[in-house]
């Protein structure tokens, strides 16, 4: 038997050792490193989410007088919806519906401002904070789930930080903006929800204001006064101060994108862009029409949107409605979304802008101030409504009947000097049915729904909403909740019990998860 110098036996074991040793240390750094790409493969998310904003009030929608540079950029680098319409023209049943791909009257009591999501629907967010996304809220919330049933568990946390982001000198929500994606997990994907109070009423970026940041404040005169308002001083004044709300609310997204762009996370960062609902003045937030209901829609992603060859701005003018945010999230973070969303994944548009997600877009005009009840659809050349409660103006929310805006309207109604258009504001009784051909018609003023050439189109889109109203298990209650506010002051009434029952509530829609036609 030949033998082996100590010596070589050690200097092999050692040699195998240490292969052995590099080869391990190689898998894990090969986990390591794959886990690294996988969590850099993961996008972020952020949604800028205005509070009564009109979709043509921004720059890149044609509106010249309005300063918004920094959503200008996004929209010129990324992608513009020019047909994104809301599900509600209402602060927290629109919210609502954001955050849960649903309907409002699929939310439970959401569907009328001010009141709790069903206890049983998951939140997007939540989906993404289970899956090891870092989660945080900052603006305005004005959503609440409601208590929990006896025996179920309560609603998972859907955000791991919340804020009001509200400081002495910026009462406007997105004072904390940056600070909080700075003060993110480092090794978290995130989505960042960041909802400014712009432009809800009350000005307060007037008092706030600070030439250095924003520019000059706008001037009455420059502003664009629409169709259905009193062109006057007070009116121009009022859109000014809109207008200057709009601009801070663009500001501080500007901010927000430097600061991505500095942690080096934009290219891999989806940015929605958008609002809950219309302008606060009449004939805007609250309408079905688009005025109050269409969205300014605008998506920047580098590495998911493809961009075009051209060089041009994307755009898709193909119908896209609210519900559909969630569901693109999740798809854009390979999560499965739950059974309860109703809504579709924009993610086809992503890569071809002239895709088609869904041939209809629903919308609800549900209790805001006011008692109402209205219902329409839109197919992309129409715009069919259909209203509950006839005899009622649609006024606007009491916010803006107290408005500079309205009391102009009302000092002409007074004169008996109102156009056609600014006539509608007060229009009582309203037409039971409304039909719009919408690219002849832009303000939705030539009611076409007795016109004997568009009969089959009226019949057709009456019959979608029937089949709509049906299969997502919406209702008109017998009593649905009345005024809580005077319609010529929109001073509050006092000691009413307004509130009743909610739509779909009678028919258990909560628990109804079919979309319906889309």
């Amino acid at each position: 038997m030949s033998l082996i110098p100590a010596t070589a036996v050690h200097s092999r074991v050692l040699r195998q050792t240490s292969a052995t040793t590099l080869r391990c240390l190689g898998c894990v750094l090969l986990l390591l490193v794959g886990a690294r790409s996988a969590g850099a493969e993961r996008p972020n998310f952020i949604l800028f989410i205005a509070d009564d904003v009109s979709w043509n009030d921004y720059g890149c929608y044609g509106n010249p007088r309005a300063r918004t540079p920094n959503i200008d950029s996004l929209a010129a680098n990324g992608l513009r919806f020019s047909a994104a319409y809301l599900t509600a023209s209402s602060c927290s049943p629109s919210r609502a519906s954001l955050i849960t791909g649903r309907y409002p009257h699929n939310n439970g009591k959401a569907a009328e401002l001010h009141l709790p999501i069903a206890a049983h629907l998951p939140w997007f967010p939540q989906l993404l904070r289970e899956h090891g996304y870092y989660t945080a809220l900052s603006g305005k919330n004005h959503m609440q789930a409601d208590e929990p049933a006896d025996g179920q568990a309560p609603r998972p946390a859907a955000f791991g930080r919340i804020d009001g982001g509200r400081t002495k000198q910026n009462s406007g929500g997105h004072a904390n903006w940056v600070q909080t994606l700075r003060q993110r997990p480092p090794d978290q994907p995130f989505l960042m929800w960041f909802a400014s109070y712009d432009a809800h009423r009350g000005w307060d970026a007037d008092k706030q204001w600070d030439e250095a940041r924003y520019g000059p404040s706008h001037r009455p005169e420059d502003v664009r006064v629409p169709t259905f308002l009193v062109d006057d001083a007070e009116t121009r004044r009022d859109l000014a101060s809109y207008y200057n709300e709009v601009t801070r609310f663009d500001y501080y997204i500007g901010q927000v994108v430097e600061e991505l762009r500095r942690q080096q996370q934009l290219d891999n960062t989806l940015i929605f862009v958008l609002a809950d609902n219309g302008r606060p003045f009449p004939r805007a937030k609250t309408r079905l029409h688009d005025s109050g209901m269409q969205t300014a829609l605008v998506a920047h992603w580098p590495a998911g949107i493809q961009s075009q060859d051209s060089g041009a701005a994307s755009v898709c003018s193909n119908l896209v409605s609210a519900i559909d945010i969630a569901p693109t999230v999740l798809a854009a973070a390979d999560i499965t979304a739950p059974p309860t969303f109703q809504g579709v994944s924009l993610l086809p548009i992503f890569q071809d802008p002239a895709a088609t997600v869904r041939k209809y877009a629903f919308s609800e005009h549900n209790w805001h101030d006011y008692e109402a009840h209205g219902r329409s659809v839109r197919d992309g050349q129409f715009l069919y409504v259909q209203n509950h409660r006839p005899e009622l103006p649609w006024q606007g929310p009491a916010d803006s009947v107290r408005s500079p805006s309205h009391m102009a309207l009302q000092t002409q109604l007074r004169a008996n000097q109102l156009t056609p258009a600014q006539q509608d504001v007060f229009m009582a009784p309203r037409p039971a049915e409304e039909l719009y051909l919408v690219g002849r018609d832009p303000d939705q003023l030539d009611n076409l729904a007795d016109d004997p050439n568009y009969a089959q189109d009226l019949k057709r889109l009456r019959g979608v909403l029937v089949q709509w109203t049906d299969d997502t298990a919406d209702s008109t209650p017998p009593r649905i909740s009345a005024d809580g506010f005077d319609r010529d002051s929109g001073q509050r009434l006092k000691n009413v019990d307004y509130r009743a029952t909610t739509p779909g509530e009678d028919r258990n829609a909560a628990h109804v998860n079919t979309p319906g036609p889309r």
